[in-house]
């Protein structure tokens, strides 16, 4: 009975052990960052992460693509295979992240899910075909995918891993 015991606490420590919080310290307050899922081919080390504004600030708009690890909030979602998701610039305009050789995310994850991305930045245009399916694929109306008729210069992201937050 005794060895029961110890066995039942060694796996208590050993679970309590294996958790997936991770401690970030941010204006010398520690936070925990409860970390969820991560796809992609890519684990992200979130210890690299800095934010879209600071990613932004330091894109020019005539450079070549850029590696960043970021964090934010996801303020949309494909729909129908989760193989893009659309993140907050800051200022309320979003831009998009798409992943890498299209691998997925749940398209029922949650509006304001916190992320961890790493990829590579740049500036592109994306033509009006692209974008009327992207609209497409967020499940906009006939007349707002019709709307869409001049071509977006805008700063792209494609993700190779994303690692989401509980």
């Amino acid at each position: 009975m005794k060895g029961f015991g110890i066995i039942v606490g060694v796996a208590l420590l050993a679970t309590s052990c294996s958790s997936e919080n991770t401690e970030v310290v941010v204006d010398e307050v520690v936070e925990v960052a409860e970390l969820g899922e991560s796809y992609g081919e890519v684990k992200v080390n979130i210890e690299d992460a800095i934010s879209v504004e600071e990613m932004l600030n330091e894109m020019d708009k005539g450079q070549e693509s850029k590696e960043f690890t970021i964090e934010a909030d996801i303020e949309e979602v494909c729909s129908k295979a989760g193989c893009w998701v659309n993140i907050d610039k800051g200022n309320g305009e979003t831009f998009m992240v798409r992943f890498k050789d299209h691998f997925t995310i749940p398209p029922a994850t949650e509006i304001g899910t916190g992320a961890y991305l790493h990829g590579s930045a740049r500036w592109d245009t994306i033509p009006v075909d692209l974008l009327q399916h992207f609209a497409e694929d967020a499940g906009k109306s006939e007349e707002e995918i019709a709307a869409i008729t001049e071509p977006k210069f805008e700063i792209g992201f494609e993700a190779d891993g994303i690692t989401l937050k509980k």
